[in-house]
Order: C-alpha cells, then sequence, then structure tokens
C-alpha cells in the first residue's frame, strides 16, 4: 500500500504561482509513475501531469506553465504552477501507479483557487 499526502494548495490572484507538495508513504519502492490530476466544479477528473522517471506528460492546458518535479530521497513529488488562470480552480490530487503510466494511488486532494 501506498499512502500519498498533498498539501501546498491555496488562493492566489490570476498570473500567480503555487507550489504543490505530495509526499508519499507505505510501499514507495513499487511506485513507478507519479503525477498530478484535477478536477473542476461539474467536471470530470483530468490529467495534468505524469512522470515514471524517464518520460513525462502535460495536458495541453498547462504546457509552458507548469512543470512537475520528484525528489525520490524524500519521496516526495512536486508541481509548481506558475502564470495561474481561473480555470487552474480545481482540486488537485496526486496519483502513484505501480506500472506504466497507470494510477493506483490517490491523495484526497488539495484545493487550488485562482481569482480573476
Amino acid at each position: 500500500q501506498v499512502q500519498l499526502v498533498e498539501s501546498g494548495g491555496g488562493l492566489v490572484q490570476a498570473g500567480g504561482s503555487l507550489r504543490l507538495s505530495c509526499a508519499a508513504s507505505g510501499s514507495i519502492n513499487s511506485i513507478n509513475a507519479m503525477g498530478w490530476y484535477r478536477q473542476a466544479p461539474g467536471k470530470q477528473r483530468e490529467l495534468v501531469t505524469i512522470t515514471n522517471g524517464g518520460s513525462t506528460v502535460y495536458a495541453d492546458s498547462v504546457k509552458g506553465r507548469f512543470a512537475i518535479s520528484r525528489d525520490n530521497a524524500k519521496n516526495t513529488v512536486y508541481l509548481q504552477m506558475n502564470s495561474l488562470k481561473p480555470e487552474d480552480t480545481a482540486v488537485y490530487y496526486c496519483a502513484a501507479g505501480l506500472k506504466g503510466w497507470r494510477t493506483d494511488y490517490w491523495g484526497l486532494g488539495t484545493q487550488v483557487t485562482v481569482s480573476s
């Protein structure tokens, strides 16, 4: 089992920045991919970015603005979000997977609100 705990969400003005963190614990050696998803009110959960160490994928809507990084020594993955827009407002979820690009574990989410 893997436990994921997100932090770093909050309220920010459009154009601002936030950095989300996701700390992993448990069977961390089994983790292959880690990433971030988000879900806005009334919308389906969508991929923001995911990395398996060798490759990284970003949603088109965040390319050039968001960056994922992974600190294996701290068992933590980060999401640096710059040039935030109101449409980035959502609950952001950390995810981890054991094989390929799949996601097997989820955090509880952290709210990000971008005001115009």
